[in-house]
């Protein structure tokens, strides 16, 4: 009896330390993953405010300055769309392994965990990153790791056979400078981090005070954009496309305009960036499609039958699958041949994805649009998938325009891609165009087409129709 019962004991005293070990391994497990990110195994936001906040106390304690890198990947959605979320998680993991080789094992290195705002729920931690660097002896010591960190991401990323770029914007807090807690510092470099994305992406940006009127005033202008398009706010504004030969109005390109209600008219360049952001460019870019077309069938009405009408396409725009089906809408609802509109994209856009670009463009082309690259000179494309892009016609960028009759060099480039342009029977356009010397130099070379204010300023479609009467 004295054995079985020994035996019954020993027999629960095992069962209990099995219930023991495995109940630790529960809680282990509950603890990493309330505190680490389970795609790249790095602390997630809560750990990291925990890491912060005592980096902090430490700091204040004996007098040391820390700083706060926020990281956000560049066009990561674009590249989760391309090439799917599977080599997405893996673009993360790379990234986050090429961020702890980058910074000092003093440093904490975090991912945050924003799914719930960025949407992106498959993605647990979007694609944005958080480094600590403690102890740091200047403020300087940020920058030189910021910089090296955007330098090594110009190493492509090897996966699964697919060569990936990536690029990123960095926001940069100082304590005691920027906030004296966890939550100022993290905050404040979040904003610093937009404004990097506002001034080109792939940069580094410190805060400061003035970022938070900013981020302000483009939080509201993005609130009203929402409702820009259902209160009718929007207008259209043309510049004209003149003959080089003849001197005559041969089209125009449509610009957008925002008429707010209470800033008056606002440029592009101002909410143009927001509605990318937000997605509403794509609504948008489809309302400039239709009233562009409506208004070209005004002009046809009135008798002036060669006049076409020039849209400009958003990146987010060029990437809808239906575009081309869009395009023939708006032309089909204001009873137009689709010889009347120019499809403009820069040739930046294009060199995205230059096979998924060439199957768009042969789209467009097959039912008759015209297609058209903007700013050419700029985009670094390639000459042999500029051969095989299915194109109507060349934008020269202004910046070559300007001056060009006395710069050589510029000279040299506006004469290099007209003669190219015409080896490939394209069109050739030349913005910006505000001299008669810059005329007269274009004639010689003999450019196809001009736009500038020489000519007209952007000007509405009543005042369009006013210089065309002109010209009878």
């Amino acid at each position: 009896m004295v054995e079985e019962r020994t035996a019954e004991l020993r027999s629960a005293n095992n069962q209990l330390q099995q219930e023991i070990t495995e109940r630790q391994r529960a809680e282990e497990q509950i603890h990493y993953l309330a505190y680490y990110d389970s795609l790249t195994g790095l602390p997630n936001r809560i750990f990291y405010k925990e890491l912060l906040t005592r980096s902090v106390t430490y700091a204040q304690r004996y007098e040391q300055i820390l700083a706060i890198l926020f990281i956000d990947l560049d066009n990561f959605k674009r590249i989760n769309d391309s090439l799917g979320h599977n080599l997405g998680d893996q673009l993360l993991q790379a990234f986050a392994a090429k961020l702890q080789k980058t910074v000092r094992n003093s440093d904490y290195v975090a991912r945050s965990d924003k799914n719930e705002i960025t949407d992106t729920v498959s993605r647990p931690g979007g694609d944005e990153f958080m480094l600590l660097l403690n102890e740091i002896s200047q403020v300087q010591d940020a920058a030189n790791i910021a910089g090296r960190l955007l330098n090594d991401l110009t190493k492509p990323f090897e996966l699964e056979g697919h060569e990936v770029i990536v690029t990123a914007s960095i926001g940069i807090s100082v304590y005691p400078f920027d906030g004296e807690d966890a939550e100022s510092l993290m905050k404040n470099a979040e904003i610093a981090v937009h404004h990097a994305k506002g001034q080109g992406k792939n940069n580094y940006q410190f805060y400061t005070e003035s970022m938070n009127a900013d981020v302000l005033e483009r939080l509201t202008l993005g609130n009203e954009l929402h409702k820009a398009l259902d209160r009718e706010e929007f207008l259209l504004h043309f510049q004209p496309k003149i003959d080089t030969r003849t001197g005559k109005i041969t089209g125009v390109e449509a610009l957008i305009r925002w008429n707010h209600p209470g800033r008056g008219v606002i440029s592009p360049g101002e909410f143009i960036p927001l509605a990318e952001e937000s997605g509403l460019i794509v609504p948008i870019g489809e309302w400039v499609l239709r009233t562009a077309c409506l208004q070209c069938r005004v002009w046809y009405d009135a008798g002036f039958r060669q006049i076409s009408v020039a849209v400009n396409l958003s990146g987010r725009q060029f990437e809808q699958p239906d575009l081309a089906e869009t395009a023939a809408m708006a032309l089909r609802d204001a009873g137009l041949a689709t010889k009347y509109l120019v499809l403009e994209i820069t040739e930046s856009m294009i060199m995205q994805d230059p096979e998924r670009a060439i199957v768009t463009l042969r789209e467009a082309q097959s039912m008759g649009m015209h297609v058209s690259i903007d700013d050419f000179g700029t985009g670094y494309s390639s000459l042999g998938y500029l051969r095989r892009f299915p194109l109507d016609s060349l934008k020269i960028d202004r910046s070559f325009v300007v001056n060009s009759a006395h710069n050589l060099n510029d000279a040299a480039i506006i004469k290099a891609i007209i003669a190219l342009a015409h080896s490939l029977k394209l069109k050739v356009v030349a913005e910006g165009v505000e001299t008669e010397e810059q005329e007269e130099f274009l004639r010689e070379l003999d450019c196809d087409e001009m736009q500038g204010y020489l000519f007209s300023r952007p000007v509405t479609g009543e005042e369009i129709l006013e210089l065309l009467d002109k010209e009878k």
